[in-house]
């Protein structure tokens, strides 16, 4: 009945259904949630468009991608310049002068930087071997005991010198006043929500949602010449080898009847005493207002809660050690013998993906598949 099933309505399935479709293919979609957009999707509450699974903010450098997505939406001038609350005091992220002037009352970049080799020299770190030492080569003892450490080990539910260095190693620092975290060509957020840019992706292509592949995989396979999965990929071949770890994130929404709550999109609670890791306030992902310009009299704030995952809930990032690697390596071996399926995405790559590197995945590999 179709040239493909895509097997997920997030990112990475919109996006090759949408090549295969300009390409005169037939494309269905299907979801097991009932609404498109995967982790991306934004759900209209107070009139404010509301990121139901996490904050994402778009930022890129890929001009293709850039002209690519501003076909299926209008970006606002949203720039990311979140905050971190360490018990009451408030640090200007990602690090910066703001932040080291609060910290140590140094002005010049040369001060701060004589400050960080200090602290570093301090710890007698030379080749850092995990996280925290990779963080305090990074910006000395203080920042890492305040700004870091607390907030690491709540989001990975691991002590930061049980942790791999790589995943601090992006972490911007910066010996300017610049405090837009993302130092992105492209940035922004779609006018009007990621649902209505996927929708708009989608536009004529058969989608289903609440509908679990599993339970009709069969079924659903003859339905299509080829399928392209983008769910969890030891899911697929039902946990078979074992099952691959993630952290997963519980979100705690309210809406609360007062203009403005905290006056940023993000807050960071750097201390390990707060339980969350952040709160979010949607609102000022598009400047208090909606989209005529009207001030929103109302807030809705979300407070993030970083955990264990286990099976049922959402994974979200995946834990790239060398036990859960060596495992996605024997899954992937698994899936090249697969007749007829492509694997892509964030949880069928086993892959910590930005949104700009899903889509331009999925165009390449598009591009590929469709030639």
């Amino acid at each position: 009945m179709y040239d493909y099933l895509v097997v997920g309505a997030g990112l990475y399935g919109a996006v090759f259904a949408n090549q295969a479709k300009a390409q005169g293919k037939s494309v269905l979609v299907i979801d097991k949630r009932p609404n498109i957009a995967g982790n991306v999707f934004t759900e209209k509450i107070e009139g404010i468009n509301v990121h139901k699974y996490g904050a994402h903010i778009f930022h890129t450098n890929n001009k293709k991608v850039w002209n690519f997505v501003n076909r299926f939406a209008e970006f606002n001038r949203f720039t990311n310049s979140p905050v971190a609350n360490y018990k009451g005091e408030l640090f200007s992220l990602p690090f910066n002068m703001y932040t080291f002037n609060k910290m140590w009352g140094v002005v010049t970049p040369s001060e701060a930087q004589a400050k960080i080799e200090e602290q570093k020299k301090q710890a007698g770190i030379t080749e850092p071997k995990n996280l925290e030492e990779q963080a305090i080569s990074l910006v000395g003892t203080d920042i890492y005991e305040k700004l870091i450490k607390g907030y690491t080990m709540k989001q990975w539910g691991r002590p930061c010198d049980k942790l791999p260095s790589f995943i601090i190693k992006r972490l911007p620092v910066r010996l300017t006043f610049d405090n837009n975290y993302f130092n992105a060509l492209y940035q922004g957020i779609p006018v009007g929500g990621y649902t209505k840019m996927v929708e708009n992706m989608l536009e004529g292509i058969d989608v289903k949602l609440g509908v679990d592949y599993f339970d009709n995989k069969s079924e659903y396979d003859a339905m299509a010449s080829k399928v392209v999965y983008t769910g969890a990929i030891d899911a697929y071949f039902d946990y078979r080898l074992g099952t691959l770890e993630y952290r997963s994130v519980r979100f705690e929404n309210e809406i609360l009847d007062i203009p403005n709550f905290q006056g940023n999109a993000a807050v960071n609670y750097t201390d390990s005493e707060t339980p969350w890791t952040r709160i979010i306030e949607h609102k000022w992902f598009e400047f208090g207002k909606d989209e005529e310009g009207n001030d929103l009299p109302k807030t809705v704030i979300s407070r993030e809660y970083s955990a264990e995952w286990k099976p049922g809930d959402e994974p979200y990032y995946p834990v790239n050690d060398e036990k859960n690697g060596a495992l996605y390596e024997q899954y992937k071996e698994l899936a090249k013998k697969e007749d007829n399926i492509i694997f892509g995405g964030r949880l069928g790559e086993y892959k910590y993906y930005d949104m700009d590197a899903v889509i331009a995945s999925a165009l390449e590999m598009s591009e590929k598949e469709l030639a």
